[in-house]
């Protein structure tokens, strides 16, 4: 089988499984993702590709695990909030990654189009408007 990530997504899951998933609709897709996946908790990652035209309008954040992004084209800046309010940010180019921890708010600013492979713990994942 043959898919594009950029609009089917790959749920990695336990037992070293790899399950592609339904085509990507929009920030509601998130909610099935979870009934189908929530099963594998902390240890299921969703591997998705996103290119993105604009800034991000939130911030978002794992609580359940580490975010592994990787900058495949274009450039993007992504700013980390630490709990303790502390920003650190960061400018990916083409093959640049970064790790969001565990707990740590993200969002991302883009003056170019750019594309990004995002490996995520996405158990729980949070939302806050920007």
């Amino acid at each position: 089988m043959t898919a594009n990530l950029a609009t089917n997504f790959v749920h990695l899951g336990l037992g070293a499984t790899a399950v592609p998933q339904p085509a990507f609709s929009g920030m509601d897709w998130y909610q099935g993702y979870g009934a189908r996946h929530d099963g594998d908790g902390a240890e299921g990652r969703l591997v998705s590709l996103y290119t993105f035209d604009s800034s991000w309008d939130s911030w978002e954040m794992h609580p359940a695990g580490e975010e592994l992004v990787v900058c495949t084209a274009g450039s993007i800046t992504l700013t980390q909030e630490a709990p303790d309010g502390t920003l650190t940010t960061v400018t990916l180019d083409p093959g640049d990654y970064v790790i969001n921890p565990r707990g740590v708010w993200h969002t991302a600013d883009v003056t170019t189009p750019c594309t990004c492979l995002f490996i995520t713990a996405g158990l729980g994942t949070e939302h806050r408007p920007r």
